[in-house]
């Protein structure tokens, strides 16, 4: 039985800023309909836009990186269950939790898989060092590297191999990506019994009679936090490229783009004589949603599923995205609105989408249609903690079947171990 859980995070949740604080405080929520005791802790500093925890209960602890203070504080706590928020936070503190509390489950929860964004960033550089000017460079498109060559270029790179090792460190990993189970199950040998499908543990709700229809929604919209590489070169491409194209066609619709932490390098950006709006922080995200006629998410490159086009479906915005935007996204439905990779075809789309009525209703139901039967397929709160509390029961088996974990977990702890104490002597 799962009494106690700490989660440890990479940064405080911030459900506002970005799809990753949303899927951390659905775990929270899910521990606590679970009767769970929550203690969430990080080493990060508090946040402006940070969700304060204690509103449900649950307790906030500070911790500090290379410190035996952890020791002490999780010996105590003895948790049945421990959540790592990203592999970097069970790196720092997986061996801690397996010395003082061998037990305890050890899941990870992924958010998407950061070795293969980190990789396919890595390509469209290679590609743009070609480039001779700016213009160039930001002409360059989305890379379209398939699962086989993607491996190519990942099996001896230094996060994959950290990450990977720590997804079998971990007794489960939960993952958001249909793509992504499958790529570490049939290129990166993990064993399916280690990963979890979990792509949203809130219920997929939405006022589809209570949205603004074609007629009362104007302009474009693209959001999402400054600080993911993924959006920031969007942004890059949409005003080098893209947003010429589109506005060259519609010359009095403007693109407002919103997201958290907004680098002085982005607030340049903003031109009203091109339309192009940098507004920055959005207090209510699903409201400037609703108010867009169409909704722009042209990623280069990125992992996982995007919040921003998951927010879209939910207000009835139709969508622009690349193939990489709308990965592990719709299945085998149709997607609400169009998903190209090239520019001129991307700005096509966008205009299309924006005048023509019935084409934009088509795609508004399409989206729907994928909420409806793609993200509400399964009740995952469900099947999760019944895969939680299976696994809590036969922890000595399900380990037993996991000999590369145990390996890997024997090694790393060590030299994890050494390396900690070595800094913490040395900051002392």
């Amino acid at each position: 039985m799962i009494r106690t859980v700490l989660i440890i995070g990479y940064v405080w949740p911030e459900p506002k800023s970005s799809a990753a604080g949303t899927r951390i405080l659905e775990l929270v929520r899910l521990f606590l309909q679970m009767r769970c005791e929550v203690v969430f802790a990080s080493a990060a500093l508090l946040s402006e836009h940070r969700f304060d925890l204690t509103t449900l209960d649950v307790v906030e602890k500070a911790i500090t990186l290379n410190c035996s203070s952890f020791d002490e504080f999780v010996k105590n706590l003895q948790p049945d269950l421990v959540l790592f928020d990203r592999f970097f936070t069970e790196e720092q503190f997986g061996w801690r939790v397996a010395q003082a509390c061998p037990q305890a489950l050890r899941v990870l929860d992924t958010e998407d898989f950061h070795s293969l964004r980190h990789a396919r960033q890595q390509l469209l550089k290679i590609a743009q060092k070609k480039c001779v000017t700016e213009k160039e460079k930001q002409a360059v498109g989305p890379v379209t590297a398939s699962a086989a060559e993607l491996y190519q270029y990942m099996y001896d790179q230094d996060m994959a191999l950290r990450e990977v090792a720590s997804i079998f460190r971990c007794d489960l990993s939960l993952m958001i990506s249909e793509f992504e189970m499958q790529f570490l199950q049939q290129h990166f040998s993990v064993p399916a019994q280690l990963l979890f499908y979990v792509p949203f543990l809130s219920p997929v709700t939405f006022q589809e009679n209570a949205l603004p229809d074609f007629s009362n929604r104007q302009h474009f919209i693209a959001i999402g936090n400054f600080r993911h590489e993924p959006n920031w070169d969007s942004v890059l491409w949409l005003k080098h490229q893209l947003w010429p194209l589109i506005r060259t066609q519609l010359p009095q619709v403007d693109l407002h783009i919103y997201g958290a932490y907004p680098p002085p390098k982005a607030t340049q950006l903003h031109n009203a004589k091109e339309g192009f709006y940098v507004k920055g922080w959005a207090d209510d995200a699903n409201a400037v949603m609703q108010q867009a006629r169409v909704c722009l998410a042209p990623l280069r490159f990125g992992a996982g599923i995007k919040g921003k086009l998951m927010d879209a479906m939910r207000a009835g915005t139709p969508s622009v995205t690349t193939t990489i935007g709308a990965e592990s996204m719709r299945g085998d439905l149709s997607w609400g609105g169009a998903i190209v990779d090239d520019a001129e075809a991307i700005a096509a789309a966008a205009v299309a989408l924006y005048n023509d009525q019935s084409l934009w209703r088509d795609a508004q139901g399409s989206g729907f249609t994928i909420l409806h039967h793609y993200f509400a397929a399964a009740d995952f709160n469900q099947l999760l903690q019944q895969r939680l509390e299976l696994l809590i029961d036969d922890i000595v088996l399900e380990r037993s079947h996991n000999f590369i974990g145990q390996m890997l977990r024997h090694h790393h702890h060590k030299s994890t171990q050494y390396m900690g104490q070595w800094i913490e002597a040395k900051n002392k």
